[in-house]
């Protein structure tokens, strides 16, 4: 077993509406990551994968609020710390966030040295404009983008090139822990590649010690992570390494979401496409018992009425349901 870069321990943050509403879109959530690993977060929209990814930097702001549970990087607990800390000695070094939308995160009529050159005084205000500059150079080339991009605007920048650009702007520092929040969406296939080597080469470098990719689609993260951690209605619901999750799903909820995607993979190309009927819960009055069986082919009357926590298989794969393996390999025939 390799050194845990990041552990998070039963975290639950919500979002409290105006009308004093409390949705709790992540609810006791746990992982580990080690080093040099990467794990994959899918699901539906507004299954909590994005919050997911604000919450474990540790920095929360109105309308979303930590609740309880810790999240513990390299060891250091960072859970309930102070904003400003976070900020000074968190973000950036020891944890770094693509957002969604990134190729718009950047400010159109700054150049991209101004951005580095934020990023860097909040943790070394004593570094020169020069000593930046000569530092960001060497670490774009290092990452295989040109240096004259350091003294263009977004705006002069292609699609694919402004992703990659706020890529290397999110790990200037090394960063330990990376999470990708959909950074392959809205490219086109070529550019998606480069997103995708890009960040591979971050991890075989070292630069980053251990990353999180979210995006819906679970083949593509087939290509580009270890493991995959399923996500619904703010909760884990089948964790597995990437080959078994996309091949051999074994919750009904991922046996849905492969059977509704389109994908290329051998072994995969004959899947008859299965669209999940219904739709996701509103979290402000979540279903009792499994959340989703209201949607489930196989749901159960104790399904309805009885909440399960996480079922082991193994070592390395579990799943959230009050059926056992054989049940679910039975119901698949």
């Amino acid at each position: 077993m390799g050194k845990v870069m990041l552990e998070v321990r039963n975290l639950t943050t919500k979002y409290i509406t105006r009308f004093k509403e409390d949705i709790y879109a992540v609810d006791h959530v746990s992982l580990k990551i080690e080093e040099g690993k990467s794990l994959g977060i899918a699901g539906e929209s507004g299954c909590g994968k994005s919050t997911l990814a604000l919450s474990l930097m540790g920095y929360y702001f109105p309308p979303l609020y930590y609740t309880s549970g810790d999240i513990i990087i390299d060891g250091k607990n960072i859970s309930g710390m102070d904003p400003d800390v976070v900020r000074k000695s968190i973000l950036g070094k020891e944890v770094a966030y693509i957002p969604q939308a990134a190729m718009n995160a950047l400010n159109p009529t700054q150049k991209v040295i101004r951005f580095i050159e934020d990023v860097i005084h909040v943790h070394e205000p004593q570094k020169s404009k020069k000593e930046i500059y000569e530092f960001a150079r060497d670490r774009f080339e290092q990452l295989g983008l040109p240096a004259n991009v350091l003294e263009k605007y977004p705006v002069e920048l292609s699609g694919g090139m402004k992703q990659r650009t706020v890529i290397a702007i999110s790990v200037i520092l090394g960063p330990k822990v990376l999470i990708a929040d959909e950074p392959s969406s809205a490219l086109d296939v070529t550019s998606q590649k480069m997103v995708i080597k890009m960040l591979r080469d971050l991890m075989d470098s070292g630069m980053i010690k251990a990353m999180i990719f979210i995006t819906h689609e679970l083949p593509l993260l087939y290509n580009v992570t270890d493991d995959i951690m399923v996500m619904y209605a703010g909760q884990i619901f089948e964790k597995a390494p990437a080959h078994e999750a996309v091949f051999d799903p074994l919750h009904p909820y991922s046996q849905g979401l492969m059977g509704s995607i389109i994908v290329p993979e051998a072994g995969l190309r004959d899947v008859k496409l299965t669209a999940i009927p219904g739709t996701p819960p509103n979290l402000k009055n979540p279903p009792s018992g499994c959340r989703f069986a209201p949607r489930c082919k196989y749901v159960k009357p104790i399904c309805k009425v009885t909440s399960v926590g996480m079922v082991h298989v193994g070592e390395d794969r579990m799943y959230r349901c009050v059926m056992s393996e054989e049940e679910i390999r039975e119901l698949q025939q």
